[in-house]
């Protein structure tokens, strides 16, 4: 089972991650309501299609 601070880690190598790709999910953070869990939170649908289109970069590779 994943600590908090592992979350964290987590939640801060994916903001990372997606910074890299211009890419911001304003409501990513640690799920308070279920340890372990990342709560990817909502972002409208030009972030949504970013975030598709970095992800399908990526696979193609």
């Amino acid at each position: 089972m994943s600590t908090p601070y592992d979350t964290t880690l987590c939640v801060e190598e994916l903001r990372d991650a997606l910074a890299l790709h211009g890419i911001t999910l304003p409501s990513l953070g640690v799920d308070i309501l279920y340890a372990g869990l990342v709560a990817l939170g909502n972002c409208n649908t030009a972030t949504a299609r970013e975030l598709a289109a970095a992800l399908r970069k990526a696979a193609e590779r």
